[in-house]
């Protein structure tokens, strides 16, 4: 072919190219016969369409300047005060989830005997701490309970465990509220479930290990024993947000939290208490004297009736409380469902204002700037410890707010916006759980001196945990990328698939929790059968799909793909087929009816359009 003959040949090619898109955008590089072709473009890219379409600041007037200036300032207060707000949610869905679900989630740490099995531990610390819905609330239960020598060290550690898993449901259901842009909720997907994936992965390697030889007890027990600690008289809270914070949540709801620990170390009357608080003040001890009547039987078979008194001590309270949810009435199930409803209402509102808000304002050099500074490396020779620098930075500001998942869900919206990479949230997220053990070590420092040892042992036992999981996933670049691909996957899937996001949540932090607690229960065979079974089939397919891409002709030809499995055990093509048709037959009953004809589905993308109106699946489900 001559030269004049590829040119001819080019210029065909360029026409048909420019429309084409995989993935999002594309751009053209040079195969090996020399044609363009597209390269597809990594979706996870730090968004580069935040072009600001302002007029430059040197082309304003005056009154332009003072308009724009007035402008960005209203902005920065409606964020500030959105951000309050999502706070302030964060905090009443986890009053809604503690009304809903604290007092089971007590009465599954005070069931002593299940918690022997290290399985059972790891699913009860899983979903305590989603019922509860802070990782800081459930650790500290357990050090109460481990101080109280309820429990021992070793059963607490699977506990433990657990909690760190299921800490990262709130920044799950966090960027649901980014589903409407499908490149932003993939990235935000993503970058909430890299919590995920780090922490069962821990999980999956550590767990074991602590089963067969205790290493973790072991080093925090010899760690202890080298330590000279003094108890503390006080439980030398930080709670830096909290005080920002309290003087609103205070006024719709307050909880007595002491009933779920109660209730966690066997007390059978706090049972049956409220978790709503009736009375704020502090109370005066005051001891009365109660009759205590009794009656004898004499030797001549006369009744003789014998009066006297104890003394008993109560505690007298004076100032009932005056928050919204105050004595209504209602059952604590009642006001949690209340509660659920309207934190999900804030919470969703204020997440979608704030990206709007945030899309508006992070455009042109401001963009630039932030969006650079964050995902920067430092300089040479110190690029290497750009990671550690971030997870350092991770650790102190969750530490302050006291809550791993405040830091975490404020992050997902900026990394579906492109503004923060995945590869940046994840050392930043691996801090937040070292910060999130500060709550546990101060809890810890309250004990008594004659259960110091064990409580400072179990809340190290956090620690450790997390140090070692970092240890072993973030330094070495090829297996940083394994929990990375891990949360990608699931964001492309979620991209795709966009009802595969709650079905995730419901599934990882419910339902499989909840199956593998109860097999717990039925005994351990049944559990080791089940599981033992599980693990053999993701051992096979693993290796199947390794021989697939590596050695595929080892295998027989009907091996070497999947086409030989039900396509409802490989795909989720035919879930989104009925999810599909169940939309559409649920827009035919709210349209009255009418001919179906004009409606075209795209099983690939989740989406159904008709002739007149463009509906996605993932905004009905």
């Amino acid at each position: 072919m001559t030269a004049s003959e590829m040119a001819v040949k080019e210029k065909e090619l360029e026409l048909p190219m420019k429309d084409m898109e995989i993935e999002g955008e594309t751009h053209m590089g040079l195969n090996e016969g020399g044609y363009k072709k597209p390269v597809e473009k990594d979706p996870y890219e730090l968004a580069d369409d935040l072009v600001s379409n302002e007029i430059a600041w040197s082309e304003l007037s005056s009154w332009g300047r003072v308009h724009r200036v007035v402008k960005t300032c209203l902005k920065i207060v409606v964020l500030t005060c959105l951000l309050y707000m999502f706070i302030c949610s964060l905090s009443f869905l986890s009053s809604a989830f503690r009304l809903l679900g604290g007092k089971a989630a007590g009465e599954a740490f005070a069931s002593n005997e299940i918690l022997q099995n290290p399985v059972a531990g790891l699913m009860i610390g899983v979903l305590a701490t989603v019922l509860v819905q802070s990782s800081s609330t459930s650790t500290s239960i357990i050090v109460a309970m481990v101080a109280s020598k309820i429990l021992k060290v070793s059963t607490a550690i699977p506990i433990i465990m657990g909690a760190n898993i299921g800490t990262s449901v709130t920044n799950t259901f966090v960027s649901l509220a980014q589903m409407s842009d499908r490149d932003q909720f993939r990235r935000a997907f993503a970058g909430a479930t890299i919590h995920d994936m780090f922490n069962i992965l821990s999980v999956l390697v550590f767990l074991p290990i602590e089963a067969a030889c205790g290493a973790l007890y072991r080093l925090t027990d010899y760690l202890i024993k080298q330590m000279n600690v003094q108890q503390t008289t006080k439980s030398a809270k930080r709670e830096f947000l909290k005080k920002l914070t309290n003087p609103f949540t205070k006024l719709i709801i307050q909880l007595d939290k002491g009933v779920i620990t109660k209730i966690a170390k066997g007390d059978r009357a706090a049972a049956s208490k409220s978790l709503i608080k009736y009375w704020c003040d502090k109370g005066k001890k005051k001891v009365i004297q109660m009759p205590l009547n009794s009656t004898l039987h004499g030797a001549s078979g006369l009744e003789l009736f014998n009066s006297t008194t104890i003394n008993k001590t109560i505690t007298v309270h004076r100032k009932p409380c005056t928050f919204l949810l105050h004595d209504t009435g209602l059952s604590d199930t009642g006001v949690g469902l209340i509660m659920l409803c309207v934190s999900l209402v804030i919470l969703c509102g204020c997440l979608i204002a704030i990206v709007k808000i945030l899309h508006s304002m992070l455009q042109g050099r401001i963009a630039s700037v932030i969006r650079n500074t964050v995902n920067s490396d430092l300089p040479k020779p110190f690029g290497f410890f750009t990671g550690y620098i971030a997870i350092l930075v991770g650790a102190i500001m969750t530490f302050l707010v006291q809550s791993s998942s405040i830091f975490t869900s404020t992050l997902t919206p900026l990394v579906g916006l492109g503004i923060v990479s995945l590869e940046r949230i994840f050392p930043m997220t691996l801090g937040s759980n070292v910060g999130t053990t500060g709550t546990s070590i101060l809890a810890a420092m309250a004990s008594s001196s004659d259960s110091l040892h064990f409580s400072l042992q179990i809340a190290l036992c956090h620690l450790f945990f997390n140090i070692a999981g970092i240890l072993l996933w973030y330094p070495i670049p090829a297996i940083r990328k394994i929990p990375l691909n891990m949360a990608k996957f699931l964001g492309n899937t979620t991209a795709k698939y966009r009802w595969f996001a709650p079905v995730y949540i419901a599934f990882f932090f419910f339902l499989i929790p909840g199956s593998i607690f109860a097999l717990s229960v039925a005994g351990r065979i049944w559990l080791f059968i089940v599981c033992g079974l599980v693990a053999t089939l993701v051992v096979f397919i693993i290796t199947l799909n390794m021989l697939q891409k590596k050695a595929p002709n080892h295998l027989p030809e009907l091996m070497r793909t999947w086409e030989w499995v039900p396509v409802y055990l490989r795909s989720l093509e035919p879930y989104d087929k009925l999810i599909v048709k169940f939309c559409t037959f649920i827009k035919t009953l709210r349209t009255g009816g009418g001919s179906d004809n004009g409606v075209s589905l795209h099983l690939k993308t989740g989406n159904f359009s008709t002739l007149d109106k463009d509906f996605t699946v993932s905004s009905i489900v």
